[in-house]
């Protein structure tokens, strides 16, 4: 009976009893600071003065911050990193960094070694967030991109970057103290794909905006050609983008299926080519046919615009065609469209001053008569008559 009852009534493992790890703790400070005060006293002034500069460092970042005129280079975004530095984390470095100086006992070292590690996880994670909201920011604001609409949603974006981080840090400081989080990583990984299929479409969209943000396929203002539609960019949402087509009405696309496809950038093309073709008439002489090239030049110029090519295409049905292309020197669509309309009324003027002649399109319908034989629309001779 004694024996099952002192079975049922074990004494804990000391390593399991807090009292014990506490009274262990306590114990082995005082026996340190009593045989070794004067190195802890000159550790904990070495501290304080790794402190202080610690402290001085951080206070470098608005400096840093303020040196960014716009407050969107990378100057501002490590300084506001450097800003978020924690208190405690510089107190914990410096014990870290003179424990050993004062040979201070394995529990001591044990605690402050635990408690830095701790510190330290969290702090990276503070650092890792703002340097990646603050990257997501600076694209957003950048003199060359228009994204202020996605502005709106860093609200959101924050959420889910400081959820992502933090949740990556806790998982590590709970596998440092020994906890096994296998289960709590199993249990994240389900739950994210449970959300990732419930709201993939709008995660999609998500990534598809922040894709546009660093990409950089396009910017609001540009004119943008995507699939059969064409029109200017007003606006970057989360979720879509909307166009303003060239008739006035409102086009919404959503990001992802925006991204799916080939996107021509009017806004970006150093010039707009014009191409047309010219048809002459049969009966014009070979000499004019040969110098209409020239002719088609003087004309491109004098409009303005850059002269590529002229030459003869083909034989048409009733025309002889020549090929005409020029450039605009800009990706302006109003001025190539003008420029396309001077080039058409002053090569009119020039075939009329070279009496060159562009026919209309004609045909001739010729008769049979029963025995086979054509009958000509004119007499075959004056007895005809």
């Amino acid at each position: 009976m004694s024996n099952s009852s002192s079975a049922a009534k074990a004494p804990v493992l000391p390593h399991h009893n807090w009292n014990e790890q506490f009274r262990i703790l306590y114990q082995s400070s005082s026996e340190w600071i009593a045989t070794h005060w004067l190195q802890i006293a000159i550790a904990v002034a070495i501290a304080v003065g790794i402190a202080s500069l610690l402290i001085w460092a951080r206070s470098l970042g608005p400096r840093l911050a303020s040196r960014s005129s716009s407050g969107k280079g990378w100057p501002a975004v490590f300084g506001r990193a450097i800003q978020r530095t924690g208190t405690l984390f510089i107190v914990l470095l410096a014990a870290k960094l003179v424990s050993g100086f004062a040979d201070a006992p394995w529990p001591v070292a044990r605690t402050i070694n635990v408690l830095f590690g701790i510190a330290a996880i969290f702090q990276s994670a503070t650092w890792a967030r703002e340097v990646i909201i603050g990257a997501i920011e600076r694209r957003t604001r950048s003199d060359h991109y228009s994204g202020e609409a996605l502005m709106s949603a860093m609200g959101l974006i924050r959420v889910l970057v400081s959820f992502a981080v933090f949740a990556i840090a806790l998982i590590v400081v709970l596998d440092n103290l020994g906890v096994n989080v296998t289960g709590l990583v199993a249990g994240l990984g389900v739950g994210g794909i449970a959300i990732g299929l419930a709201a993939q479409g709008i995660f999609a969209d998500l990534f598809a905006a922040l894709a546009i943000i660093f990409d950089r396929p396009f910017r609001r203002g540009d004119s943008i050609s995507y699939d059969t539609s064409s029109g200017t960019v007003e606006e970057i949402g989360l979720k879509s983008t909307r166009l303003r087509a060239t008739n006035g009405e409102e086009l919404i696309i959503a990001n992802r299926k925006l991204l799916d496809k080939e996107i021509r950038n009017n806004a970006r093309r150093p010039f707009r080519r014009t191409t047309f073709t010219l048809g002459l008439a049969y009966e014009t002489p070979v000499e004019k046919l040969d110098g209409f090239p020239a002719l088609v030049k003087g004309v491109v110029e004098a409009a303005g615009l850059t002269y590529i090519r002229c030459g003869f295409m083909g034989f048409g049905a009733s025309t002889l065609d020549f090929d005409i292309e020029f450039d605009s020197d800009s990706a302006d669509y109003a001025a190539a469209y003008e420029g396309r309309h001077k080039v058409g009324i002053g090569l009119l003027r020039m075939c009329a001053e070279q009496g060159i002649s562009i026919p209309y399109p004609t045909q001739t319908t010729l008769t049979a008569a029963p025995d086979g034989k054509l009958i000509m629309p004119y007499p075959d001779s004056p007895a005809a008559g």
